[in-house]
């Protein structure tokens, strides 16, 4: 849709209104359409950076500083306590204020390579 796009009745504006109020980069990763298949850094990139990727701006990793206020790294690739198994739960039932990620977004096989690439820093005590 253009500036200038007429919004015809019995359109549904929610996702769009949700998009928005998540922020322009949020926006951007939906926008992106389906991530392909293959490694975890394309699933993380598409689906998890635009919230959890270094630098201001980033929702997720904002809200870990406030929550390890220094005590954790607040960038999920900079963790070494991530076990895989949480990931994998934290994508599938969401945590705190991120949304739970479907099988129709981020299939098993997608899961998988996702898990594996953010825990991959992982080390077991």
């Amino acid at each position: 849709m253009g500036p200038l796009t007429v919004i015809r009745p019995g359109r549904a504006l929610l996702p769009v209104v949700a998009l928005a109020a998540l922020g322009p980069n949020a926006a951007a990763a939906a926008a992106a359409g389906p991530t392909p298949a293959g490694t975890g850094k394309a699933v993380y990139e598409h689906w998890c950076a635009p919230c959890h990727a270094p630098g201001p701006g980033h929702p997720g990793t904002q809200s870990l500083q406030l929550k390890y206020a220094g005590k954790l790294p607040a960038v999920l690739l900079e963790r070494t306590e991530l076990a895989p198994q949480a990931v994998a739960v934290f994508v599938r039932q969401g945590v705190l204020l991120m949304a739970p990620f479907r099988k129709t977004e981020i299939s098993d096989a997608e899961l998988s390579a996702l898990v594996a690439y953010v825990a991959g820093n992982f080390k077991a005590p």
